[in-house]
């Protein structure tokens, strides 16, 4: 069975490029693929991320969650573009003006959106959640390839499944911020985020297949 595991590579200060090249290398045949945010390419930039792509082919996502006018959020990817297969944007920016011309440009290029409806913290019932039904207009106007929704309340991902059939759910959360492998899975995602429960891990591939064990069991009912 396909992994259903991506793994966030969100780098500490002083940390060599050559430990997350090693790294996903090491990986690389066992998740479904990466996601790269600030962190990364503040630390290592364009060059960086060029060494990530050629160490492992899997999908890479450039988390920059993204929220501007589109021409800047074009700007802003276009940097990228030529290494990464997804990008995720925040959705509250709606439609006109704004994801139309960003989902306008990837989809020109074969790149997919992801748009955040809810984020993993908890500060995210404040605002986000407290809108997803507006969220949630805007991505089945737009119609992206894939939205996040937090495995640590896995609530969220259940109504955004049923509101959005035809979208990939990210769930993030997973470790660190409380939810365990398999509770997004369990909930209607179709993937979930992981970062330092295996980025910070003695043996990250261990984790790795731990994890995906455990959202086996959750896929058959477990």
């Amino acid at each position: 069975m396909r992994s259903r595991a991506l793994v966030a590579i969100d780098p500490r200060p002083g940390v060599s490029l050559d430990r997350w090249v090693n790294l996903i290398s090491s990986l690389c045949d066992f998740v479904a693929g990466f996601k790269v945010g600030l962190p990364f390419m503040f630390s290592y930039g364009v060059s960086g991320l060029r060494a990530l792509r050629g160490s492992c082919d899997r999908f890479l996502i450039a988390d920059f969650k993204l929220a501007d006018i589109d021409h800047v959020m074009v700007l802003t990817v276009s940097h990228v573009i030529g290494y990464v297969d997804g990008v995720i944007a925040h959705a509250f920016i709606g439609f006109k003006g704004g994801l139309e011309g960003l989902k306008e440009y990837l989809d020109g290029l074969g790149v997919k959106l992801i748009l955040i409806i809810s984020m993993s913290h908890a500060g995210s019932v404040d605002v986000l959640d407290a809108n997803i039904d507006r969220l949630l207009w805007v991505a089945d106007r737009l119609r992206p390839w894939g939205l996040v929704a937090p495995a640590t309340r896995p609530d969220v991902i259940s109504y955004a499944r049923e509101r959005a059939p035809w979208a990939k759910i990210l769930a993030p959360g997973v470790g660190v911020q409380g939810a365990r492998p398999g509770d997004g899975i369990r909930a209607g995602a179709d993937y979930e985020i992981i970062g330092r429960l295996v980025t910070e891990a003695p043996d990250p591939l261990e984790v790795v297949k731990w994890v995906n064990e455990e959202h086996v069991r959750a896929l058959r009912g477990g």
